[in-house]
């Protein structure tokens, strides 16, 4: 069975086949102020004290601000969207909400609430906290009207003593509601709560820590993978055919390059069984007297495990360079281009070995 009314131009449905009352759809519950909230708070306010009670319901009512806020933006201006705001509330059960004033230049707001909830459940149980969660949502509330960091809801006038209203003044703070929640944990007036509040943040820092090292270090194994990708890019060494490797360079040979060229072709040499490597210098233009002895070092490396090293390509300059330095040349299978050499080697093994140059 369902029933439906609107009441401050919201929908309000009730499915009591299903145990739910929805609000413009979304569910609301409804509660016996005096026994049911009057009974929370007190039993809330017992455990964690009065001023923690009084910090712990404003951040309840600043964090909870959202819907709030998007009936005031559904208004023209802010008055309007306040003015629709305090229907709802009304509707609600919430109270009547009053804007009293709004000064901008000086960020300053004047509020009154006529039967609050709060006051109603303080009054049933006889006693006068004031009304923190409404603070809280005050608060909020013109922290974003006023556009600063926070706002602080000072109430001035209360139910519970013996006035009309409950009345509020919403100025910008200087100091948050984490902040006084420092300051108070900071006091001599530490309890079982502040040190269970105390532990779970180190828990949450550990884990956000732990969250921080494990990013890093998957970042820093990506970098490592990406530099083994971009080593093996810059020295390629192929299988043209059964035992023959070719290893194009070009760009600069230094010392950190020569050696990670002289790992990978002595290992490839090694795992394949290579019996001969061709080493193809088309892409060298020029080389120092430093990366002319790479190259040599390279060849008698690469003999020393079994495989016969071929250079192709030698360019004149590089050829002379090369000459300089003591490289003798005669003593190492040379051919004039890549293509020549895999002409050569991916014959039968009986066919023309190249001469020495």
């Amino acid at each position: 069975m369902h029933s439906k009314l609107q009441v401050a131009g919201i929908d309000i449905e009730w499915r009591e086949d299903e145990g739910l009352c929805l609000w413009a759809g979304a569910p609301v519950m409804t509660a016996w102020i005096e026994s049911t909230m009057a009974g929370m708070l007190a039993t809330f306010q017992k455990m964690v004290g009065a001023e923690r009670f009084e910090l712990a319901m404003q951040q309840g009512g600043r964090d909870s601000i959202g819907g709030d806020w998007g009936v005031i933006a559904s208004a023209p201006t802010f008055e309007e969207g306040f003015q629709r705001l305090s229907g709802v509330a009304a509707a609600a059960g919430w109270g009547r909400w009053e804007l009293v004033s709004i000064d901008l230049a000086a960020r300053e707001a004047r509020v009154r609430i006529y039967n609050n909830w709060e006051s109603i459940a303080q009054r049933a149980i006889g006693v006068s906290w004031g009304a923190s969660f409404v603070a809280g949502k005050l608060a909020g509330i013109f922290q974003r009207h006023f556009r600063v960091p926070t706002c602080w809801a000072e109430q001035t006038a209360f139910v519970t003593d013996g006035e009309t209203c409950d009345e509020f003044i919403v100025r910008p703070s200087n100091r948050t509601l984490e902040d006084r929640l420092d300051a108070l944990f900071q006091s001599d007036q530490v309890t079982k709560a502040d040190l269970a509040v105390a532990l779970e943040r180190v828990r949450k820092e550990v884990e956000e820590r732990s969250l921080a090292e494990r990013e890093l270090r998957e970042k820093l194994d990506l970098i490592a993978r990406q530099e083994e990708a971009i080593r093996a890019l810059s020295t390629p060494i192929i299988e043209v055919w059964d035992g023959v490797l070719t290893l194009p360079l070009f760009g600069v040979v230094d010392t950190r390059r020569a050696a990670e060229m002289m790992e990978r072709l002595l290992d490839a040499i090694t795992h394949k069984g290579a019996r001969t490597a061709i080493i193809d210098l088309t892409g060298v233009d020029t080389i120092d007297a430093e990366t002319a002895d790479h190259i040599g070092r390279l060849v008698r490396a690469a003999e020393l495990v079994g495989a016969k090293c071929v250079i192709t390509g030698i360019r004149p300059a590089v050829a002379q360079t090369m000459v300089e330095i003591g490289i003798d040349l005669t003593k190492i299978a040379t051919l004039s281009t890549l293509r020549e050499a895999l002409r050569r080697f991916t014959r039968p093994a009986n066919s023309q070995k190249p001469k020495n140059s």
